[in-house]
C-alpha cells in the first residue's frame, strides 16, 4: 500500500473511531448508497466535459466512497480495504487469460466473448445468461446489458432494418393501446417502444444513456436561449403563443 493511500486509510480510520466524526461514525453501507451514486453521476459528467481537474476531483470522491464502505465492513468483521483490492487483483488475472496466460485474444470483441465464459468458471451465469444484472441500474443501461447478454447467444436481430420494423411494430401496438385508454397497457406498449429502441442504440454501437443524456443537455441549452429571447422581447414565455415559441425554437436550431 502506498504512503498516500494509506494515509487516506488512516483518514477514514480516525473518521469512524471513537473520538471521530459524529456524522461519519453512524454512516452505514445502506445510507451511502445516495452519495455512491451521486459522485458516480458527477464523474460521468466531468468525464462528458473532458474537465480533467474536476474529473480528478471527483475520482476522489469515488475513491473515498470505496474506503468508506470497506471501514463499515471491516467495523463489522466482514473485510477490509486490503481484502477489496486483492479480490479485484484476482479478477483481473483471472479475466485476461490473454494477458497472464496462454490464451491468444486479438481483438477487444473476442476479449468480451471470453468474459461470460470467465464468469462461469468463477461460480455465476450458471442458471441464467441474464443472471446478475442489477436491478439498481438504470433502467435504459440495464435493458442495454439484457440484450447484450441474449446476443451473445445468437438471440439477436441479423440486420438493422429487423430492429426498426420491430420498432414500427411496437409504436403502431402503443397507438392501439392509446385508443383503449387503458393505462396499464398503455404503460406496457410504452416500455415495449423504449426497449426496442435501446436494442436499436445497443445494434447501432451506441449507448443510449449517453445518447439520451446528451439530448437533454441540446435541449437545456436550446431552451435557455429561448427563455433569454423571449426576456429580450420584454415577456415571459407563459405570455407568449406557441407559434411564437416554435418560431423562435426553429431559427436557435438554425444558429446551432
Amino acid at each position: 500500500m502506498t504512503e498516500k493511500f494509506k494515509k487516506l486509510v488512516e483518514i477514514m480510520e480516525k473518521l469512524r473511531s471513537e473520538e471521530g466524526c459524529p456524522w461519519d461514525k453512524v454512516q452505514t453501507h445502506d445510507t451511502l448508497k445516495r452519495y455512491l451514486l451521486e459522485e458516480t453521476y458527477e464523474l460521468i459528467e466531468a468525464i462528458e466535459k473532458k474537465d480533467y481537474k474536476e474529473m480528478k476531483e471527483e475520482l476522489g470522491d469515488l475513491l473515498l466512497q470505496i474506503v468508506f464502505h470497506s471501514k463499515i465492513a471491516k467495523d463489522e468483521g466482514r473485510f477490509d480495504i486490503n481484502d477489496v483490492i486483492d479480490a479485484i487483483s484476482q479478477k483481473m488475472i483471472s479475466r485476461h487469460p490473454h494477458v497472464f496466460g496462454e490464451a491468444s485474444f486479438e481483438t477487444p470483441e473476442e476479449v468480451l466473448n471470453q468474459w461470460d465464459d470467465r464468469k462461469k468458471e468463477e461460480g455465476k451465469l450458471q442458471r441464467s445468461i441474464i443472471e446478475g444484472i442489477p436491478l439498481s441500474l438504470p433502467a435504459l443501461h440495464r435493458a442495454y446489458k439484457i440484450q447484450s447478454r441474449v446476443a451473445k447467444v445468437g438471440f439477436d436481430w441479423d440486420s438493422v432494418d429487423g430492429v426498426l420494423d420491430k420498432i414500427q411494430e411496437e409504436i403502431f401496438e402503443l397507438k392501439e393501446a392509446i385508443k383503449s385508454v387503458e393505462k396499464e397497457k398503455i404503460e406496457e406498449e410504452l416500455g415495449d417502444v423504449l426497449f426496442s429502441i435501446v436494442n436499436l442504440a445497443r445494434f447501432l454501437k451506441i449507448d443510449p444513456e449517453t445518447a439520451l443524456r446528451k439530448t437533454n443537455q441540446k435541449f437545456e441549452e436550446r431552451f435557455k436561449k429561448l427563455e433569454q429571447f423571449a426576456r429580450q422581447k420584454g415577456k415571459s414565455l407563459k405570455e407568449m403563443t406557441l407559434s411564437d415559441m416554435d418560431k423562435l425554437w426553429e431559427r436557435i436550431k438554425e444558429e446551432g
